[in-house]
């Protein structure tokens, strides 16, 4: 397990990630997963930092984010992985660490891996098999990049620019084959 704080800058993406240990599940009721985006909501504040794309799934979570402050790990990803791993201890009468580490964070440093970036968050339900097509999950912000939903948690302003249209960026995403993994993530 790594403990290395990873080194974040203002003015840059990250490909924000983490599992629970053992690989065991995070969201272990239904009202879980929403609740998630609530702390999401509370902690991750528009001064601080946008969130570009995500994707929860039962044993980990993506988060592509857009950073407007150096200090993300003291003021937002401490205090929010702090609160929703107290509130699940407390509701599962669990004592002891939900994540397997601390965040873990890859620099994003260009348009294109943007893009590819947000196809890998967007397919990892297909890739696990839980839905056939990623629209049909209903915990990742692929539904506001292709006009299903209005959500105002993600800003897919920057991705969606290199796209004709929603359905533009459907085909990007749909001619992926789903079992490729490219990033090699958990």
């Amino acid at each position: 397990m790594s403990t290395n704080k990873p080194t974040l800058a203002a003015n840059h993406y990250y490909h924000f990630y983490n599992r629970g240990v053992n690989r065991e599940q995070i969201f272990l009721q239904q009202e879980n997963w929403l609740f998630f985006l609530t702390k999401v909501r509370q902690y991750f504040r528009p001064n601080l930092i946008d969130i570009i794309a995500y994707c929860l799934m039962p044993n980990h979570y993506h988060m592509l984010v857009y950073l407007k402050t150096d200090q993300i790990s003291r003021e937002v990803m401490q205090p929010f992985t702090t609160s929703y791993v107290k509130a699940i201890n407390k509701q599962h009468g669990r004592v002891g660490p939900l994540f397997q580490s601390r965040f873990q964070a890859k620099h994003v440093d260009s348009g294109p891996y943007l893009a590819e970036l947000t196809r890998y968050i967007h397919l990892n339900p297909v890739r696990a098999g839980l839905v056939d097509h990623p629209e049909n999950w209903p915990y990742s912000s692929y539904n506001e990049y292709i006009g299903l939903r209005r959500g105002t948690l993600p800003h897919p302003e920057t991705v969606m620019a290199a796209f004709s249209t929603p359905q533009a960026y459907r085909q990007f995403v749909e001619q992926e084959d789903p079992n490729d993994n490219p990033f090699h993530f958990p």
